[in-house]
């Protein structure tokens, strides 16, 4: 009975490895019909791909004294001490020599990089596959986007990229990268696109393609292909600390701007002159609007297209020119795209009813700066502590009028420390009610604080934002 039962167990694991032999088999065989060598594909596109060297003129403080240390500097004067006895040593200058990589658009020179690669060089040279080098200059540069458009004078025409049209790419779609990562040109890696839409926080129009191809140090401004062999991103961020997560700007902003950057030299984008927050649940119930999508304004500034038109501070706005705004990030894109002296239609929503607005655009200024804040003290709600704003705590934030209210303290902890509220931020409004003095300011809290939250407008510097307050 034993070797019957041996027998048996032993016949069943040899059909069970059969199996899985066959299914090995199976499996192989499905991958390599599915999975083409890229050689090919690589093959002809490598001679369009670039490296891009860049030197750069960095100024040295020359010899830094070890009385330069703080714990020295209060009893030998700092640096001073030093120089009166060895001499000062005069500035020195350093070369920094970088590496990236781009891509040729044209027969006649023209290539796309990031801006990060060639900013600030001194002299940047583009090496071609087959080996020529070419000094090269920047014909256009856009910060906002990391885009640059690079200008050599070849010999002969040049091998070109097709560029494609990367709205079409979808989740899962396979792609290639090309480039010089640590400076080994001409590598190629493959993956797939990971993810579309990624926001990284590195600049206003962020709108990145994610993938696992591999991107490296060097990569930075190369191309990212599609089976097809079209351009659809450039190569541009890593995240240091992570494996198999590369970032590329989509080729469609690229060609957006390609003829602006190489007639212009710069982009110039449309500016409403309001700063806008996104809507969360908790604000959305005390603006008793029905869902979060949109962009909250905070802001309106004096003088600028959206304050002309009568836009105000409370007001979402839900559409521009027919086209949905879902939330702030969508609205700084179409915003952005829209040219400078254009009539726009912007839909918003104020009180539960729809309003249209036609606003001027203007071009987008550069970012302000922030004002600094100095607080004191006085009543207290919500676990923090505001006062009367007077003549001079005006003047010295460089406020326009002494309205609203200064928070001077916030409780550690407490229901204003969560909602984000600082020291030093300004209080304009309390439950959509204006506050101009803190009587008013105290008269409208009494009434607030019988409820589970509370909505407060809040400048912080030169900007302003909503909170929600809960207890």
């Amino acid at each position: 009975m034993s070797l019957l039962v041996t027998i048996i167990i032993v016949s069943s694991m040899t059909l069970e490895i059969s199996a899985y032999d066959a299914m090995a088999v199976s499996k192989a065989e499905i991958m390599n019909s599915s999975l083409p060598s890229l050689a090919d594909l690589a093959e002809k596109l490598k001679p369009a791909v670039v490296n891009i060297s860049t030197t750069k003129t960095i100024a040295t403080g020359g010899y830094r004294s070890p009385f330069s240390d703080p714990r020295f500097e209060r009893f030998f004067g700092g640096d001073e001490f030093f120089k009166r006895f060895f001499g000062d040593e005069p500035e020195r200058e350093l070369k920094q020599t970088s590496l990236g990589s781009g891509f040729i658009i044209s027969e006649d020179g023209y290539i796309f990089t990031n801006n990060h690669v060639i900013e600030k060089a001194d002299k940047i040279v583009v090496k071609l596959s087959n080996g020529k080098e070419y000094d090269a200059k920047v014909q256009g540069k856009d910060k906002n986007t990391d885009i640059a458009l690079l200008k050599i004078e070849p010999d002969n025409g040049l091998p070109v990229v097709t560029m494609g049209d990367s709205s079409k790419l979808r989740v899962g779609d396979w792609v290639i990268a090309i480039g010089n990562p640590f400076g080994l040109s001409q590598t190629v890696t493959a993956g797939i696109v990971s993810a579309k839409g990624r926001v990284i926080g590195a600049g206003p129009y962020d709108d990145f393609i994610q993938t696992d191809a591999s991107i490296n140090p060097g990569n930075s401004g190369g191309p990212l292909f599609d089976m097809n062999g079209e351009v659809v991103g450039i190569n541009t961020a890593i995240v240091a600390q992570g494996q198999g997560i590369g970032f590329a700007i989509p080729i469609d902003m690229a060609k957006d701007i390609l003829n602006t950057l190489r007639t212009k030299g710069k982009v110039t984008r449309g500016w409403l002159g309001v700063s806008v927050q996104s809507i969360t649940e908790d604000i959305a119930k005390n603006l008793n609007l029905e869902s979060a999508e949109g962009a909250l304004v905070s802001d309106v500034f004096k003088g600028d297209p959206a304050e002309k038109a009568g836009i105000k501070a409370g007001d979402v706005i839900i559409e521009i020119d027919g086209r949905f705004v879902k939330d702030t990030h969508e609205l700084v894109k179409i915003i952005g795209s829209i040219s400078v002296g254009k009539d726009v239609n912007i839909k918003i929503l104020r009180d539960g009813k729809n309003k249209t607005f036609t606003v001027t655009v203007t071009e987008r200024p550069e970012e302000k700066d922030l004002a600094e804040k100095e607080p004191d003290k006085s009543g207290q709600y919500f676990g923090m502590t505001v006062q009367e704003i007077t003549p001079d705590i005006a003047e010295h934030l460089g406020l326009p009028d002494e309205t609203g209210v200064i928070i001077s303290q916030v409780e550690s902890g407490g229901p204003a420390d969560e909602a984000g509220i600082q020291a030093g931020d300004i209080i304009r409004q309390v439950n959509r009610t204006r506050i101009s003095s803190l009587e008013e300011y105290r008269s409208v809290m009494e009434r607030a604080v019988s409820g589970e939250s509370v909505l407060v407008l809040i400048q912080r510097g030169k900007s302003k934002f909503f909170a929600v307050i809960r207890k």
